[in-house]
């Protein structure tokens, strides 16, 4: 059984600009609807890990208005794929801090209190205070969902794995961009042994966390 008290639940990016068929990942040409069936596995988690006192972070990946903190290769590489980085979109500026297409969808929005990680890279580590908050509130274990498998959610769980932390990612909350990169995205966190942690479905999380509220230390 997890301890609610030294585990937090990481939600990676569940934005409009990767949910939305409005959004900057439509642009980019990516499968939507693959990205979207992780809404409903991560409300589940949300629901279970807010009712057993579990603390919740969200990330948004996005860059400030004037794009200053958006590498020249990313810039270049989002344009080359059809949906410019800053760029006007449906929803606003695609992947622009403070546009409606930046923020998460509405199934996953924040309860107060619930910490929301803005960061420029892949990584929630990167150029963010993420590392400061969670050792903070005496976090020693990640359970992480979100989008995407191989991208946002891979690089997280290794950086955070450098920093000592245990993941646990849900394999059944995550989605991959394109389905062929949703299994071997996976495979690589349980090389020798499990060297990025665990994968686990979504029950089988869901069972691990205590039905009832626990002191916070």
């Amino acid at each position: 059984m997890l301890s609610a008290a030294s585990t937090a639940l990481l939600v990676i990016d569940m934005q409009r600009d990767f949910l939305d068929p409005r959004g900057y990942a439509a642009q980019a040409g990516l499968d939507i609807a693959r990205l979207r069936q992780t809404i409903g596995p991560v409300q589940s988690l949300l629901a279970t890990a807010r009712s057993a006192g579990m603390r919740v972070l969200f990330t948004r990946e996005g860059h400030r208005p004037d794009l200053c903190d958006c590498p020249p290769f990313k810039l270049e590489r989002s344009r080359q794929a059809g949906a410019t980085i800053g760029a006007p979109g449906p929803l606003g500026r695609l992947l622009v801090r403070g546009e409606y297409g930046h923020d998460l969808v509405d199934e996953c929005t924040p309860l107060p209190g619930e910490q929301v990680i803005d960061k420029p890279g892949y990584s929630a580590f990167h150029q963010t205070d993420l590392d400061q908050i969670l050792r903070a509130q005496g976090i020693q274990t990640l359970v992480v969902c979100g989008v995407t498998t191989e991208v946002c959610v891979n690089t997280s769980v290794r950086a955070a794995t450098d920093l000592g932390y245990h993941c646990i990612t849900v394999a059944d909350a995550c989605a991959a961009s394109e389905a062929h990169l949703q299994q071997p995205a996976l495979g690589m966190l349980l090389v020798e042994g499990g060297i990025f942690g665990e994968v686990q479905q979504c029950a089988e999380v869901l069972a691990r966390i205590p039905p009832r509220l626990e002191t916070r230390l």
